[in-house]
């Protein structure tokens, strides 16, 4: 993948949760719940984009 590619998923993923976060009224709790998930997310998508993490596509839950 491409260095320019992560760089503008990062700066979409963070406008976007930026956006949420000053204009969709939640309870404070909610969005550092939701701040968290992005956050985890993202860096499992960095890991995966730049090898370290194998691909997510093998992992499987139950049977």
């Amino acid at each position: 993948m491409p260095l320019i590619n992560v760089v503008i998923g990062l700066i979409v993923v963070g406008v976007l949760l930026s956006l949420v976060n000053n204009y969709i009224p939640m309870d404070s709790k909610i969005k550092s719940i939701l701040n968290a998930v992005v956050v985890i997310c993202v860096v499992l998508w960095l890991l995966q984009a730049f090898g370290v993490l194998g691909s997510l596509s093998s992992f499987r839950v139950g049977k």
